[in-house]
């Protein structure tokens, strides 16, 4: 239901109410991508109008990966800035850790496809200590992965190009 996302889209400005998930596992993080982009991010996607963003992300995580998961706790709340194709980007995220079954483990499926629409999606687990060297949005993931917080934690991310 797109009509229902909370975004609100002005001509080269966009702001978007957005969930995502960390899952961890061995050391490794699963991360995504679709057919079109050249670079990695948490699953994830739009919450829709009166939808808590729990009930969001488990509703991504069937779109995307066709599965149920337990979602464990809040990481992070990020207010995101960037820029691409012309166009000023506002996000406001809510990160969750969660547990996606022994069934998707990196050692079980180290890399899959994902189900939702009609770009391919790309799902692959990759060794944390190996993040610093890719291409991840947010960046900050980068370096935050290597010690996931106890508490919430609240950043601000620009990343203006």
């Amino acid at each position: 239901m797109d009509e229902d996302r909370i975004t609100i889209i002005r001509p080269g400005k966009y702001f978007g109410y957005r969930v995502a998930a960390l899952a961890v596992r061995d050391g490794h993080v699963l991360l995504h991508r679709s057919e079109l982009d050249d670079f990695w991010s948490l699953a994830g996607g739009g919450c829709e109008l009166l939808e808590t963003s729990e009930t969001a992300l488990r509703r991504e995580m069937r779109e995307e990966m066709g599965i149920e998961v337990r979602v464990e706790r809040l990481l992070w709340v990020v207010e995101i800035f960037f820029q691409r194709a012309g166009t000023a980007f506002h996000e406001i995220g809510f990160i969750y850790l969660i547990d996606v079954g022994d069934d998707y483990g990196p050692h079980v499926r180290p890399a899959f496809k994902g189900i939702e629409g009609p770009l391919d999606l790309f799902f692959r687990w990759f060794p944390v200590d190996e993040l610093e060297t890719m291409r991840i949005y947010p960046s900050f993931l980068c370096t935050a992965l290597r010690d996931i917080p106890q508490t919430v934690q609240h950043i601000v991310h620009r990343k203006m190009q």
